[in-house]
């Protein structure tokens, strides 16, 4: 599968097994998780997973996140794009999301990297709406998601956790 794309500062590419060892940095995190249920991972196993669940994804919608590679270092920085969502609402809709090693904050890579994927999702995939959530006390993550367009429409609450709900058309994009 050739789902990737670029930035200035970044590649974006498909998860590899060999990815395991920078995501479990990421996933492990308690401060990366903290408005993601507080639950990060303690063993690579978990991370195995979810790489695999994740190329599973590629070959059953034709789409999935993307790991950040940043092009000075070649560094995984973290993950973003868009994926089908069948699990947070009671319908499917495709979800724009990123995660972003802590060490990395602050740095602009999730407002980027979530610009280049909307692009891609609205002008490759020809999508004609894509979404996303935040946790309503994550200050940072519904500042990104204000700041590329998207507009905010009704809360939710998901696993008892307030979320904001977000939207763009491609007519709008």
């Amino acid at each position: 599968m050739s789902y990737s794309s670029e930035t200035e500062r970044f590649y974006l590419r498909p998860f590899q097994l060999s990815d395991k060892e920078d995501l479990f940095e990421l996933d492990s995190d308690s401060e990366v998780h903290k408005y993601l249920g507080n639950n990060p991972v303690t063993e690579i196993n978990q991370v195995i997973v979810y790489i695999e669940d994740v190329l599973k994804q590629y070959q059953d919608s034709g789409l999935g996140r993307w790991i950040i590679e940043d092009k000075s270092t070649g560094e995984a920085l973290g993950w973003c794009g868009i994926k089908l969502e069948k699990n947070l609402r009671s319908f499917e809709y495709y979800d724009l999301g990123y995660r972003i090693k802590r060490k990395h904050w602050r740095k602009g890579i999730a407002t980027e990297t979530a610009k280049e994927a909307l692009r891609y999702g609205f002008q490759e995939l020809k999508l004609k709406k894509i979404a996303a959530a935040a946790d309503a006390l994550n200050e940072g993550s519904n500042k990104i998601l204000s700041s590329l367009g998207m507009k905010r429409g009704a809360n939710f609450v998901f696993d008892g956790t307030l979320c904001h709900w977000y939207e763009i058309k491609n007519d709008d994009y």
